[in-house]
């Protein structure tokens, strides 16, 4: 059962309280209508409970109470999206005398906390001001209202009636002239001015139009609104109307309710007696929840551009994979947005901190900092910096570079410490903070993920020199020269080798084994290893052919090799004779001494793919002057967009180079293949010349 205090004047002019079941009140008049809606917690919600209202005026034919009723329903929509926090409940009745509106909400608490007394009819209105606003207004305006009460919530309702004989006005007094009270239509104005766009010099102004309304309506000479956004800029004069209150004056001041960390107030230049205290209560209450939708518009534009920001540095940080580059970023991305100045800082093998990057917002000032950084002691930045680092929490750095320190964390390992100084006259706010950590986590793992592709990288290095000779024979006479250009973090199968198989003859092998990685670098070992033991056996080059092919097909997991072999014999009247041997391999090209080129070898089957392999003997005389070039595809296959570098690029730019040492041939070809193209060279390049200098 819902309970109901009702307030009306009888005829006899004693004002008299009863309390009555809903039931009782309940009956809607044939002809009338009833209308019963729940509204949401939001700040649209009086806008729509107007509309409700408005709406069962206009059916029911009841125009001229249509400024009470919406001024009413606004207040006590609003109290209830203000102060209770909760949905509501909107009931509107009509019949053929008037309007009868009910706002409930779902706020726990006993009825005694909206007891109210009985219709006030003076001018003195501070007792009733007391006990509140809204009631205040309703028992101003409405015929007869109450409070109502129950399991679920508790609210208001109010009766306005239609006067048979009353004329509406046109135009509107802001006071009654009998009493000095505001008009109906000067508080219809003060709630209905709106501000005209979302912006800061928005706010400002419409905080400057409900100042002069209220100013006004209360007659006060002068007032002003002081906000402070919580940013480290104090409290500012957001706008003022008239004059300044004075000091010594009586003067009404209010605070503004806003969440923090925003603060504020209003204070007007009146004396707090009769509607000047509630009248600037309800201006403050109504300017309070602007700024509170401001605040939060502010919040979610914040949030929307940090996110853009962490998008925009997490794709920065993912493109270098160096790990001294990445360092050097960091700073980069935090100033000046994030901070003053900023410095990343490093462990060292024995967890020692070492300044990796430092920037700071003032170029002058970057020594000074270098300074401070370095400064050792019990009070020194780095001392809070190695704590940050040893306890893995956030620490905070005092003058004269005032800021915070958070940890560089990534996959459970402490790499170092993120520092960054604040800028003067702001501190660091809630979503800045958490935006920081958020870089720190982000930075950390693109540091870790550079240091393992470095170490990556060195590995694969390691491992590809272990596949190639140190140095290539020098032989009184002869030219050897090699090339080698590895690409990525992964080792290559390309490999090349100059082996002595007798007096005054060598063997020299150029090959590429399929694929790339640990497995084709085992297979390249496997390869180089088993010719050179058949060499120093004395196998002829058609048997050692023989026996790497069967060493892959059993041990080569599915991998093959082209290789190119060819024994070179120095002759008493010094030309060379080449037995050259091509396993699926590309063609030497052979230059003479007077610049002319071709290309010498005839094609073989590759290594690993067959049981038996076929691979023609092509016998070659170097005569003095003249070079043999051996590459792999590396070379040939070298790209610029959907052009190849080719053999026809390769012959045309060897011929040039005759006359020139193996060493310069070498050297000259790698720099001509490699500037063929801006792009990354997708395959290793080895090259390698064999020369007669005789």
């Amino acid at each position: 059962m819902r309970e109901t205090t009702l307030c009306t004047g009888p005829p006899a002019g004693e004002d008299a309280c009863v309390s009555v079941e809903t039931d009782a009140i309940s009956d809607t008049p044939a002809g009338g209508l009833l209308r019963r809606v729940r509204l949401p917690n939001d700040r649209r919600t009086p806008a729509a409970a107007r509309a409700l209202v408005r709406s069962v005026l206009e059916e029911s034919g009841l125009e001229t109470l249509l400024n009470e009723a919406l001024l009413l329903t606004t207040e006590l929509s609003t109290n209830a999206v203000v102060h209770a926090n909760t949905e509501l409940d909107i009931e509107v009745r009509s019949d053929a005398t008037g309007l009868t509106v009910t706002v409930t909400d779902f706020a726990p608490g006993p009825v005694e906390q909206l007891a109210v007394g009985p219709r006030n009819e003076t001018v003195d209105i501070g007792e009733v001001a007391e006990r509140g606003r809204g009631l205040l207004l309703v028992d101003h305006f409405a015929r007869r209202w109450g409070t109502v009460h129950e399991g679920t919530g508790k609210g208001v309702w109010f009766r306005l009636e239609r006067e048979p004989t009353s004329e509406v006005s046109s135009v509107v007094p802001a006071t009654s002239a009998e009493s000095g009270t505001p008009s109906l239509g000067a508080l219809t104005a003060l709630l209905h001015v709106q501000p005209e766009r979302q912006s800061e010099e928005g706010v400002a102004e419409f905080a400057a139009d409900l100042l002069a309304q209220l100013a006004r309506l209360t007659g006060a000479a002068g007032g002003l609104i002081r906000l402070d956004r919580g940013d480290g800029g104090g409290r500012q004069l957001l706008a003022r109307y008239g004059r300044a209150p004075r000091d010594d004056a009586d003067t009404i001041r209010v605070p503004l309710a806003v969440q923090r960390p925003y603060s504020g107030d209003l204070e007007l230049d009146a004396s707090p007696v009769g509607y000047a205290q509630p009248l600037a209560t309800l201006v403050a209450e109504r300017f309070s929840l602007h700024l509170e939708n401001d605040r939060l518009r502010r919040a979610d534009l914040r949030r929307q551009t940090w996110l853009t920001f962490l998008a925009e540095a997490s794709e920065l940080l993912a493109q270098s994979l160096d790990v001294n580059l990445t360092m050097a970023l960091i700073p980069q991305l935090v100033v000046p947005r994030l901070g003053q100045w900023c410095a990343v800082h490093t462990t060292d093998a024995w967890g020692r901190l070492q300044l990796a990057a430092a920037t700071h917002a003032d170029e002058g000032a970057l020594a000074q900092l270098h300074e401070i950084l370095a400064e050792t002691g019990p009070d020194s930045i780095l001392t809070r910096l190695e704590e940050a680092s040893r306890l893995g929490t956030q620490v905070m750095l005092g003058a004269p570079t005032e800021g915070f320190a958070v940890p560089l964390v990534a996959r459970g390992t402490r790499l170092g410490t993120l520092a960054v100084g604040r800028h003067h006259r702001l501190r660091h706010d809630a979503d800045e903070v958490a935006v920081l950590e958020d870089v720190a986590r982000r930075a950390a793992l693109a540091i870790d993920n550079a240091r393992i592709h470095d170490e990556r990288h060195k590995v694969a290095r390691t491992l590809q020199a272990s596949l190639l000779p140190p140095a290539l024979p020098r032989v009184e006479g002869i030219g050897f020269a090699a090339e080698y250009v590895p690409t990525g973090s992964e080792v290559g199968g390309d490999f090349y080798d100059v082996v002595p198989s007798g007096d005054d003859t060598w063997l020299v092998v150029v090959g590429d084994v399929s694929g790339k990685g640990v497995q084709a670098a085992t297979v390249t070992g496997l390869v180089r290893d088993v010719i050179r033991i058949l060499v120093d056996d004395g196998k002829p080059m058609t048997e050692i052919l023989c026996r790497v092919n069967r060493t892959l097909v059993q041990r080569g997991g599915g991998r093959y090799c082209t290789l190119a072999m060819a024994s070179v014999t120095r002759s008493p009247d010094n030309v060379l004779s080449v037995a050259l041997h091509l396993a699926g391999h590309d063609r030497a090209v052979l230059v003479h001494a007077d610049g002319k080129t071709s290309f010498v070898g005839e094609g073989g089957t590759a290594l690993g793919l067959l049981e038996s392999i076929t691979s023609p003997d092509v016998e070659v005389q170097l005569q003095p002057g003249d070079s043999l070039i051996f590459y792999t595809d590396g070379v040939t296959e070298r790209r610029r967009g959907r052009e190849l570098f080719g053999t026809a690029r390769l012959r045309d730019a060897a011929g040039p180079l005759a006359g020139y040492p193996a060493e310069v041939m070498a050297a000259r070809l790698r720099s001509t293949t490699i500037n063929f193209s801006v792009e990354e060279p997708r395959d290793d390049i080895a090259i390698l010349v064999l020369r007669n200098d005789a």
